[in-house]
């Protein structure tokens, strides 16, 4: 009975950083589809716990499940793993402005 579970952490960018101490991370999976063999790209988005207001649009970070924070905050950022530059905060605001 006590068992602990397996700790789920993700990589993704993040979209937006308006909130306090919230940003959303979006997640992209690409896998080969069984049938028609095309690449297959799914994207899902995460709001996760920023204590110190830390991330910044276009940052590559790493997120950790962890109880509940919120109505929508299961998720809680545990290292910037990159720093986002000019260039990539442009990008990633047209890729999810697509989507």
């Amino acid at each position: 009975m006590t068992e602990k579970r397996k700790v789920k952490v993700r990589e993704g960018v993040v979209v937006s950083d308006k909130m306090d101490k919230t940003v959303v991370i979006k997640i992209v999976k690409a896998f080969r589809h069984p049938l028609y063999q095309k690449t297959v790209k799914i994207s899902n988005k995460f709001k996760a716990h920023d204590e110190n207001n830390e991330c910044h649009v276009g940052d590559l970070v790493k997120i950790m499940e962890t109880r509940p924070l919120s109505k929508d905050k299961r998720w809680r950022v545990v290292q910037i793993l990159t720093k986002a530059k000019p260039t990539q905060v442009k990008e990633a605001l047209k890729v999810d402005s697509e989507s």
